[in-house]
């Protein structure tokens, strides 16, 4: 079986195993979205969709964001830790977003990782779950599973696995066979256990099955 078509039956089991599977940090605004992005580095998605509730209380849209005391930002998002560089990040985004581009997210690649704070995995978190469009997420889940399965061969930086990928992986499938890999990373191919194996829907094309 090549990589391609070992990705396709991953893909095709995966949509089985998990048909709902979307993005678990809650958002009803692309700049929302891009606020959580940053604030899930090194924290659990759970708890930023509680931290987000009290910030959006207090600073409803991107001008109030903007205009915000970047030290009242610091102390709603601590719980979230690195506080003070993602008050920073959180400050100078939303003014570019203010003054650039009249409030909104921007929908080109590019122009989103020139934001601050927004790297490779956010752009294209926003790219796919935003604006619909071709997306390969390569988050610790991901490039723990692409590794485990075989569809990578033993790499690890974000990057080179995203790369990797866009070579196995149809455009149109990316964006949702990374929200499925979270799930499935979450409660099967855990990270901090051994990996459930025995109830694995991909035991028997997975590379590792087991042996780590």
């Amino acid at each position: 079986m090549t990589k391609e078509e070992k990705a396709l039956e991953i893909i095709d089991r995966l949509k089985k195993e998990y048909p709902d599977a979307d993005c678990t940090l809650e958002y009803n605004q692309a700049w929302k979205l891009l606020v959580s992005v940053r604030l899930a580095a090194q924290c659990t998605d759970a708890r930023v969709n509680v931290v987000v509730q009290d910030l959006y209380a207090k600073f409803p849209d991107v001008d109030a964001l903007a205009e915000a005391d970047v030290k009242e930002i610091e102390e709603i998002v601590r719980p979230c830790g690195l506080g003070a560089s993602k008050a920073r990040d959180i400050s100078a985004c939303m003014k570019i977003l203010k003054e650039k581009y009249n409030g909104n997210v921007p929908d080109d690649f590019d122009a989103l990782l020139e934001l601050p704070g927004v790297g490779r995995k956010s752009a294209n978190l926003i790219m796919g779950d935003v604006f619909g469009k071709p997306a390969i997420v390569t988050d610790t889940h991901c490039i723990r599973l692409v590794n485990r399965m075989g569809l990578v061969d033993q790499i690890k930086e974000p990057k080179k696995v995203e790369m990797a990928l866009w070579k196995i992986i149809p455009p149109e499938e990316g964006n949702d066979f990374c929200h499925r890999l979270v799930e499935h990373g979450r409660a099967v191919c855990t990270a901090r256990t051994k990996p459930y194996c025995d109830k694995c829907c991909l035991s028997d094309i997975c590379d590792k099955n087991g042996v780590e």
